[in-house]
């Protein structure tokens, strides 16, 4: 029986070629898989085919942006991913979603390995790989481009000579990988970090330094999902592509950033988040007024190993589960509306209300009808300041006993 190989396919030059090279350095049929993250372009029958009329045996598709919204854009939300305090892991938490197809479709057609098109120096080969190997530990991996020198000259003269349906003069001069959560764009002049971005790196953005007139936006959250614009009910894909739109319009999202590599070396990237970053302002907000104090402070540090766990493409690992059962505990009560400004590339919060948030007005206010009993606090305070002032205490009497020997040394030495 011929070996069939299972490739992650997007349509593109690269891996097109890939379908004829992988099969004639291999032997094996090739099944081209595609999955729809929101990256837009071309409709999945339209790729489909191209894959078929290239050469693939089989070509699966898969509509997966409703799948990518609720079950990986809404669990970084909960957890406010942001590696390195700014990215919010928009290639990162695309790939185990398409592992899990590449999978399926390699149970499905009996493949036995996993074809991949990323390069030897980034982070994806590696999410994609430990991502198979834990869905699929009997299949193998194999990267055209980075186990059978497949390099783009090699790939647009293979094209060329065997008459692929594919464009092979136009060649972009960034990489560029996109979804419905962001945009992710380097290598050409932005590899010279002294180099400002041009217009031309942006697309889910416009100039925040020519706004429109000020989008004020109302979010509903259910347990630190948001479920409703403007009091519109909503799904998660139909918000985060509403909230692209307008905080895309006002320049919000954008990100330029020296990033620390998995495998090692920092990299220039260029982000476009503009609904991520807006709605992860609006849940972060109502977490200051749902979560308890010392929660709120632990999250904060299991938000950071969540994301460092995501970014490094442990997404099926047993303590990625563990975070998540946390996350989730936290967000029972993160439950309530977020009014913000939306201007010239900021999200600024104006407004917030919860059923279920810890905010006390009867606290809070300094007015008639304060219920905070303020005779409580001395005592409070003598308490909370006692091991400072032991302490300090300690540190003058060991200075004291220390300036007395010192005297008497120094009359010790004049005599």
């Amino acid at each position: 029986m011929t070996e069939r190989i299972v490739l992650a396919y997007s349509g593109g030059l690269d891996t097109s070629v890939a379908i004829g090279w992988i099969s004639e350095a291999t032997g094996a049929e090739v099944i081209a898989v595609a999955v729809d993250v929101g990256q837009g372009g071309e409709d999945l029958e339209t790729i489909r085919q191209r894959a078929l009329d290239c050469g693939a045996v089989e070509a699966y598709v898969a509509d997966a942006r409703d799948e990518f919204a609720e079950q990986y854009c809404m669990p970084t939300l909960k957890a406010n991913g942001l590696y390195m305090d700014a990215y919010p892991l928009v290639s990162a938490i695309s790939r185990p979603v398409i592992v899990r197809h590449l999978v399926a479709a390699a149970r499905q057609f009996g493949a036995s390995t996993v074809a991949h098109g990323c390069t030897g120096k980034g982070n994806d080969q590696v999410r994609f790989e430990v991502g198979i190997q834990t869905l699929g530990p009997d299949l193998k991996c194999i990267a055209p481009v980075r186990d059978l020198a497949l390099t783009r000259d090699k790939a647009i003269e293979y094209a060329e000579r065997h008459e692929l349906p594919i464009v092979t003069t136009k060649k972009n001069p960034f990489s560029i990988d996109q979804n419905v959560w962001g945009r992710a764009v380097e290598t050409g002049f932005l590899e010279d970090i002294w180099n400002g971005p041009t217009k031309d790196v942006y697309d889910y953005s416009d100039d925040p330094a020519f706004p429109p007139a000020p989008d004020v936006v109302t979010v509903t959250f259910e347990q630190g999902v948001p479920t409703a614009l403007d009091g519109r009910s909503l799904s998660a894909l139909q918000i985060i592509e509403e909230m692209n739109r307008r905080a895309g319009a006002q320049g919000i999202g954008r990100i330029d950033i020296v990033e620390d590599r998995l495998v090692g070396i920092k990299s220039r990237e260029i982000y476009e988040a503009p609904g991520a970053m807006a709605l992860m302002t609006a849940h972060r907000e109502l977490e200051n007024v749902t979560l308890e104090r010392e929660q709120a402070r632990f999250k904060k540090t299991v938000d950071q190993r969540w994301t460092e766990i995501v970014y490094d493409g442990q997404w099926f690992s047993p303590l990625k589960k563990n975070l998540d059962t946390f996350v989730d505990e936290t967000q029972k009560y993160v439950s309530g509306d977020i009014r913000m400004e939306m201007h010239g590339g900021r999200a600024t919060v104006q407004g917030r209300r919860s059923d279920t948030g810890l905010y006390d007005y009867s606290l809070a206010t300094y007015d008639e009808g304060d219920a905070f009993d303020q005779s409580s606090a001395r005592g409070f305070i003598d308490i909370f300041g006692l091991s400072s002032k032991v302490a300090t205490e300690r540190d003058e009497r060991v200075a004291g006993d220390m300036d007395s020997l010192a005297d008497v040394a120094q009359l010790s030495n004049e005599s």
